[in-house]
Order: C-alpha cells, then structure tokens, then sequence
C-alpha cells in the first residue's frame, strides 16, 4: 500500500478485478502526457503517475480508479518524494473530508 498526500494506492491482484475494468475507457492524460491521480485545485500541482500505463474510472467523479502500470511505474509530485510502483494493477481512493452537512475530496 503506497501514499502520497491525499492519495491512497493499495495493490490489486489481477484475478480480484471486476470484470467490467477491462472494456472502460481509459482516462485521458494531461498536457505533459501523465496520468493524473489528483489535480491541487489551489496549487496546480499534481499527483501523477509517468510512464505506460492507463488509469480507469470505476464510477462517479467521486469513485475509485484502477491503475495498470504493466512495466512499473512512478507517481510524482512537486512537493512530495516519488513513490515507484511495481508492475501491476492498483486501487486508487482520493481522501474524503467531512464539513457540516456534506462529505467532499481533501483538496490542496
């Protein structure tokens, strides 16, 4: 299980995917050609992950994504360490924060 800030990645064996995961469309990279984990609304800076891969929507703008790092991968971030990820698929969960009256994604 791996963290960087407000992201949580917890490894996912192949066999335990929802079969569904494999006909979603990949989530689309950004600019410099990253998958995007979480975008700091305020700062810009973002968790993401560099190399080949595909990142997944499971639900929802708020829901879980699925990594697919197929030769490893590096999640980076302008104010943390980098986190190197081995071969494999990955759950990915946003922090969640509760206000008065609501729940909502940690934002930096």
């Amino acid at each position: 299980m791996y963290r960087q800030g407000d992201v949580l990645i917890v490894p996912v064996a192949e066999g335990a995917l929802p079969e569904h995961v494999r006909g979603l469309a990949d989530e689309p990279r950004d600019a410099r050609g990253r998958m995007v984990l979480a975008l700091g609304e305020v700062t810009g800076h973002a968790h993401a992950v560099v190399g080949p891969g595909a990142l997944r929507r499971v639900s929802g703008a708020w829901g879980p994504m699925l990594l697919h790092v197929p030769d490893g991968g590096r999640v980076v971030h302008e104010e943390h360490a980098t986190i190197s990820l081995p071969k494999g698929w990955y759950r990915v969960v946003r922090q969640r924060e509760y206000v008065p009256g609501s729940v909502r994604l940690v934002a930096d």
